[in-house]
């Protein structure tokens, strides 16, 4: 899927808000020129009836009620259009952002890998909050399209020449405003990329504060991010000065047109002549949407390139589900090491050799040739992500963590799960005991990272999350790394009686001796080598 689905099917869900915000845009546009326009002529015809002692014979009543109805129609109308087009683009944001959230957590690990911390949270807002503009502006072109045509009405009163000077410059006005937006493109691009710049250094210099303090280069860090805060500081200072190009245009053909219908309505009751030059003026300003609009494209596009780059369609399943598949390996001597469910083997090798990747390849995080690996009889490759990835439980070496609590890290894993599955979990992690004398028990918040667990508790912690979903292979790469003996013994204990209970398979990554012991079978990576056979 891409953007333009996401904001085309959104468009169709908001059509209501849209269409509201749209007619209250043009309402407002009108009674704002007709408002001006109207003051204008009953301030002059005023002035001209006290002037000529005609005071007696002017009616003043109906023309204030007016300006005060057209003063209230402009003022609901501006609000209605900021309403409804907000409405419009929060509710759409609200789908699309999952959407791109979806996408960013779904890209293949050679583009996840590219993809930092900092520049996918540019993506997630900053780039979604630009493609805010395609809602909140879309009302400006009907906005606009009413002001010329309201314009040209007014004017008319005074004169078709008055109505066709101001037609033109109207057209002046609108194809000023796209020049002025395209020179100022580059300026709306590097905006975007400037920003996704600044958080991506922002966030990795927060992730490595700890070592940059530790080896002094807190001075360093910092001097980069500000080089990248000044560059986005240089890019948003061209774009207010385009803004501002773009309002001393708009000004100047105001008062361009201003002077031009007053002109021309020389020969035209006084009136009649102040309301039209009035009228031109602000009906020129109606088309001060369109303009923001144009000068927001660049940036729009630039966000839209940008999240296009994270969404990608899903492929279609044809395979059934394998609820409890057979794994298979090669062998170093050749044929394969089949294993049934509920078995278990051990990965042995020297650090670097790929058993890491091995797990990876069998969830489908890395695409790359390895060691042969079937599922079910079938290569990786030719199963579906979700099909595969539903038959294990993956604790990694790394034991990534939420910044969070602690249920909220655990239900990741199996987000119906009952306190009590929680509770099983983290006694069989041997957790159980630090969690319950923490004050939040379960909603004890776990810092940025986990960074308030120490080592061996965010391992334990990330074993607990792999214990509890519900899957028939369980993957554990050094999941006693870290641990005193006792602790260690502890949780090798709880994890056989686990195995035993449940019935699940494992493959199994440690160099430490006790964890090995789970484990009937191995297999030695670092042994011969095996050529790579697709099935």
């Amino acid at each position: 899927m891409t953007l333009q689905a996401l904001v085309t099917a959104q468009r169709r869900r908001q059509r209501g808000s849209l269409r509201l915000a749209s007619l209250a845009g043009v309402s407002a546009v009108c009674a704002g020129g007709a408002l001006l326009g109207l003051s204008g002529w009953f301030i002059t015809g005023a002035a001209v009836a006290g002037a000529t002692g005609a005071v007696a014979a002017f009616n003043y009543l109906l023309p204030s009620a007016a300006i005060r109805a057209l003063a209230i129609v402009r003022t609901v109308a501006r609000y209605g259009e900021r309403l409804e087009g907000h409405r419009a683009a929060l509710a759409s944001l609200a789908a699309i952002r999952p959407a791109i959230f979806t996408g960013l957590v779904r890209q293949a690990p050679e583009r996840a890998l590219e993809l930092s911390t900092g520049e996918a949270v540019s993506r997630m807002v900053g780039d979604v909050d630009a493609i805010e503009t395609l809602f909140i502006r879309r009302s400006g072109l009907w906005s606009a399209a009413a002001a010329a045509g309201a314009g040209v009405g007014l004017t008319a009163l005074a004169g078709w020449p008055c109505a066709a000077v101001f037609a033109a410059l109207f057209a002046v006005r609108v194809l000023g405003a796209l020049t002025l937006a395209h020179l100022a493109a580059a300026d709306g691009r590097a905006l975007q990329q400037n920003e996704g710049r600044l958080k991506d250094r922002l966030a990795a210099t927060l992730s490595a504060s700890a070592e940059l303090a530790a080896y002094d280069l807190v001075e360093w860090a910092v001097d980069r991010a500000t080089a990248a805060g000044d560059a986005l500081g240089q890019t948003r200072r061209k774009q207010h000065r385009a803004e501002g190009r773009q309002a001393a245009f708009a000004a100047a053909i105001s008062g361009a047109a201003t002077v031009a219908v007053l002109a021309l309505a020389a020969h035209a009751p006084l009136p009649l002549a102040a309301l039209a030059a009035l009228a031109a003026g602000a009906c020129l300003d109606g088309a001060s949407g369109l303009t923001q609009a144009l000068l927001d494209r660049a940036a729009m596009r630039e966000a839209a390139g940008r999240i296009d780059g994270v969404l990608r369609p899903e492929p279609a399943s044809t395979h059934r589900p394998l609820h409890a598949a057979a794994l298979a390996f090669g062998a170093p001597r050749g044929g394969w090491i089949e294993l049934q469910p509920g078995e278990r083997l051990v990965l042995l090798g020297a650090s670097g050799c790929g058993k890491t990747t091995l797990l990876e390849r069998m969830l489908k995080l890395r695409s790359e040739p390895g060691w042969p690996i079937r599922i079910g009889g079938e290569t990786p490759g030719a199963l579906a992500d979700a099909e595969v990835r539903a038959l294990f439980a993956y604790a990694p070496q790394d034991a990534p963590l939420l910044s969070g609590t602690i249920r909220e890290n655990l239900t990741l894993a199996a987000a119906e799960a009952s306190e009590a599955d929680l509770w099983t979990a983290l006694r069989d992690a041997a957790l159980e005991d630090r969690v319950r004398r923490a004050p939040m028990g379960l909603d004890t918040w776990v810092g940025d990272a986990g960074e308030r667990l120490s080592g061996g508790e965010r391992r334990r912690l990330s074993l607990a999350r792999a214990l509890l979903r519900p899957a028939p292979w369980l993957l554990l790469d050094e999941p006693t790394e870290g641990l005193d003996a006792e602790t260690e013994q502890t949780v090798i204990e709880r994890l056989a009686l686990r195995l035993q209970r449940t019935g699940q398979g494992l493959i199994l990554i440690s160099h430490r001796p006790a964890p090995r012991r789970l484990c009937g079978r191995f297999l030695d990576l670092g042994g011969a080598p095996v050529i790579y056979r697709a099935a």
